[in-house]
C-alpha cells in the first residue's frame, strides 16, 4: 500500500489517507480481506499523528471499506457492488455537471450535448 501525503494540498492529512486508501481499493490494488498496516504503524512511517491515521481508517469502515478485528487490525472489506455503484455514479454525475458547464461556455445547447454523448458512447461499443 502506498500513502503519499501532499503537505502543500489545502486537504487534510487525513482525507488524503482516506482517498488514496479508498482509490486503492475500488482499482483493485488493495484487495478483498487483505490486512492493512496498523494505525500506529501507518502514523509511524508517515511521521503523522497516530490520530490523523485513526480518523482516517474510521471514515473508511463507516463507508463500508475496511473492517476491523479486535486484537488482529483492520482489513480491505469485500467489495461491496452497491457501494462501488453508488461510488461511480457520484463520479459519472460530477464529469456531467462539468461537460454542462463546459458546453454552456462553448454555446452548445442540450441536443449538441447529447449527440457528443451518443458518439462517445457509440465508440465504446
Amino acid at each position: 500500500m502506498t500513502i503519499l501525503i501532499d503537505n502543500k494540498s489545502g486537504a487534510p492529512i487525513y482525507d488524503q489517507i482516506y482517498s488514496q486508501i479508498k482509490t486503492q481499493i475500488i482499482n483493485g490494488s488493495l484487495k478483498a480481506d487483505e490486512m492493512l498496516p496498523s494505525i500506529r504503524g501507518l502514523a509511524k512511517d508517515l511521521r503523522i499523528s497516530f490520530i490523523t491515521t485513526k480518523r482516517a481508517y474510521e471514515e473508511l469502515e463507516k463507508d463500508g471499506f475496511l473492517y476491523t478485528v479486535p486484537g488482529k487490525g483492520c482489513f480491505v472489506a469485500p467489495k461491496n457492488v452497491e457501494l462501488l455503484r453508488e461510488e461511480n455514479l457520484k463520479k459519472i454525475e460530477e464529469h456531467i455537471d462539468e461537460a454542462v458547464r463546459l458546453a454552456a461556455a462553448c454555446g452548445l445547447d442540450r441536443q449538441d450535448l447529447i449527440d457528443i454523448i451518443n458518439f462517445s458512447m457509440e465508440e465504446q461499443e
